[in-house]
């Protein structure tokens, strides 16, 4: 799809899209979401004071989205080579500032360093690398310094999804927040409503000592083959 009918598609946005043109293009494909209900005081308490947790059903949520990035570009440029593609996994929560319903990463990894590099100098995002590979039914990442693992075997198949709210809060974010030493910056993106397929997973194993409340049964699983992605630059909030 072309990016000028990608800005097309808005109405699934809860809020508008910047007036200003974006910057980046990405695609996230053959995306893998695990998300777990947890106590929203829980994870108040590892935000920045200028953010607040967002809750569904008095819920706070907390997801791994395990996914392709593909294509990454600047506006009016051909991707670069070598860094454009690599396989990500992200573990994300939801919050709400400046009115907008967005996400907030606690954790980003990569399975190729130089990207990892660039893209955290740039985005100030808070990548690091690990290594991960994947193939048709299964994705599996090793981080040996942290002693964190992650892994998920799957079979998908071709039963139309039926999206409750719950599931369209969770996947449908369109900002990021995120700290970066004494600064909150702002990420504005855009795409099409995530196309969801129905998956089925044999076997899960998630080991982030981290995070506590992350355990080997979430309470919802979704999958899609992927969106193509607008990004904007990048804001910066004081604290």
């Amino acid at each position: 799809m072309k990016t000028e009918e990608i800005l097309k598609y808005n109405n699934h946005r809860p809020f508008n899209c910047p007036t200003k043109p974006w910057t980046i293009y990405q695609e996230w494909n053959k995306a893998i979401f695990l998300h777990w209900e947890v106590d929203a005081e829980v994870i108040q308490e590892m935000l920045p004071k200028t953010l607040t947790v967002d809750i569904i059903n008095g819920k706070a949520w907390v997801s791994i989205v395990a996914f392709d990035m593909n294509n990454v570009r600047l506006r009016y440029l051909p991707k670069p080579p070598y860094i454009s593609d690599f396989q990500e996994i992200n573990i994300r929560t939801y919050v709400v500032c400046s009115g907008k319903p967005s996400v907030y990463f606690f954790s980003m990894e990569a399975n190729n360093k130089l990207s990892c590099k660039i893209i955290k100098q740039v985005s100030k995002f808070p990548y690091r690398y690990s290594k991960m590979n994947r193939d048709e039914t299964s994705y599996h990442s090793k981080n040996t310094n942290l002693n964190e693992a992650f892994s998920v075997e799957y079979t998908l198949d071709n039963v139309h999804v039926v999206k409750d709210e719950t599931d369209k809060w969770l996947t449908e974010r369109y900002a990021v927040f995120q700290n970066y030493k004494n600064k909150i910056i702002e990420y504005d993106v855009h795409h099409i409503e995530w196309p969801m397929q129905n998956i089925i997973c044999t076997s899960i194993v998630v080991d982030y000592p981290r995070f506590t409340f992350l355990n080997n049964i979430p309470d919802k699983i979704h999958y899609s083959s992927g969106v193509q992605v607008l990004t904007w630059d990048k804001k910066e909030h004081k604290k």
